[in-house]
């Protein structure tokens, strides 16, 4: 047990810098990550166009990202809460860059699915790591660092849309593919050298949301009715905003805007690059901000807003969509009220079952995404039976409520009723990481 004079020692050692650092690092990793999800949708029509295997088909492989990276992340999370972030992230990076490599060179099917495979193998134990390295750092705000690291996840790709979306038009997909790929990984690699886990650092600062006094291990986690509770909302959350990020190009051309410019604030692009671009930057924003929200207001509070917000966004898109301008606006909306999913449910984990297991557990959490993309294939086959996106996009936003309404009906409840949830005094944060240096 530590005591309050070495929590004092170890305040003066003025821990804030480095966890300030270890945060920076992990958001520059997850951006280098970034682009195996949220630029996929720009490879799905030039592969298409190249060998017509069918949208659907090739949507099977972003589904196997999704579902390698989400699933995996609990034996990940265990590796890393036991010998450190830095062997994990750094075999992450090779294997995101071997992924994209593979991707720039298949030319069938199984083999575009193997590479998914491996890309999302690699990019699940970078995004585990960094998440709950930063639930780890600062379980005085959990919501603002889980936020601001997966923010790094959500606007990472940002910047490069624009540049990706030139080298396919002029050198074709395959070489983007392969620069990017290795470019990311070798950037990701590097970093992983200066990654470690907190090891018994005191923080200053006492948390505004009640958090566990004690911390469970993800087999005892997984007994309780609030996991299963956390688990079915991601999944109802994920749905939809998975469905935007792979099938925005297809949405873009079915409804004949993709190329239709669109100037907002004196900036003109063609609508669905436009939207590509708007969409990333509020994905990342809305990490941040709701995660500072829910540090101020409560967990459950901030979801039902947040999540409310992305039903009303995806049901005014069904709506609206077919105007260049509204779909560039509308799909800032609904990823405004989706991405702040990565930033709620790690947090609300962390603060539940404690701080010492918080990456395995966070990471157990995580697997509702690989849950929720294999949904995804089926808006490809929903949208060609009915002739329209609105059937998929009304289930989606009914997802979206169900999950606001559970926030507050049935999260807050239950997580109340659990007796080691108190507010934390400063005193009591000290955080404890890996027993190796990693």
């Amino acid at each position: 047990m530590t005591t309050l004079t070495q929590v004092r020692q170890a305040d003066a050692g003025a821990p804030a810098p480095r966890r300030w650092l270890q945060l920076i690092m992990g958001i520059v990793c997850m951006a280098m990550i970034a682009n195996l999800q949220y630029g996929w949708t720009l490879f799905v029509l030039p592969l298409e166009q190249k060998y017509h295997w069918g949208k659907a088909a090739i949507q099977v492989a972003f589904t196997i990202f999704v579902v390698t990276e989400t699933w995996l992340v609990p034996v990940e999370g265990y590796l890393v809460d036991r010998f450190g972030p830095r062997i994990v992230v750094m075999v992450g990076g090779v294997l995101v860059a071997i992924g994209w490599v593979m991707n720039s060179m298949a030319d069938s099917l199984p083999l575009l699915y193997a590479a998914a495979a491996v890309g999302g193998v690699g990019a699940g134990a970078v995004y585990g790591t960094c998440i709950g390295n930063a639930l780890k750092w600062f379980p005085d705000r959990r919501g603002l660092a889980a936020g601001l690291t997966a923010a790094g996840f959500g606007m990472g790709s940002a910047l490069t849309i624009i540049p990706i979306s030139a080298v396919i038009k002029d050198s074709g997909y395959e070489t983007a593919f392969f620069y990017f790929g290795l470019a990311q990984g070798a950037v990701v690699f590097v970093l992983a050298f200066f990654l470690r886990a907190p090891l018994g650092e005191a923080l200053r600062g006492a948390a505004k949301v009640a958090q566990s006094a004690v911390s469970m291990k993800w087999s005892e986690m997984v007994r309780t009715p609030v996991f299963w509770v956390l688990y079915l909302m991601f999944v109802l959350m994920a749905v939809g905003g998975l469905v935007a990020t792979a099938q925005l190009a297809p949405i873009a051309k079915d409804f004949a805007i993709a190329d239709v410019p669109v100037s907002i604030l004196g900036l003109t692009l063609p609508a669905l690059t436009f939207a590509l671009s708007l969409d990333r930057i509020l994905n990342g924003l809305t990490r941040p901000f709701f995660g500072w929200v829910s540090d101020q207001i409560g967990r459950e509070n901030t979801m039902f807003i947040a999540f409310g917000l992305e039903a009303v966004g995806i049901v005014l898109l069904s709506q609206f969509g077919h105007d260049p301008f509204w779909f560039v606006v509308l799909t800032g909306l609904v990823f405004f009220g989706w991405g702040e999913i990565y930033s709620l449910f790690p947090s609300t984990c962390g603060d539940t079952f404690g701080s010492r297991y918080a990456t395995t557990n966070a990471g157990l959490l995580y697997t509702a995404k690989g849950t929720a993309a294999l949904l995804v294939p089926f808006s490809s086959l929903i949208t060609a039976a009915t002739g329209s996106w609105h059937t998929v996009f009304y289930v989606a936003a009914g997802m979206n409520a169900l999950a606001a309404a559970m926030a507050l009906l049935v999260l807050k409840p239950l997580r109340a009723r659990m007796r080691n949830l108190r507010p934390v005094k400063p005193e009591m944060l000290v955080v404890h990481g890996a027993s190796a240096n990693g």
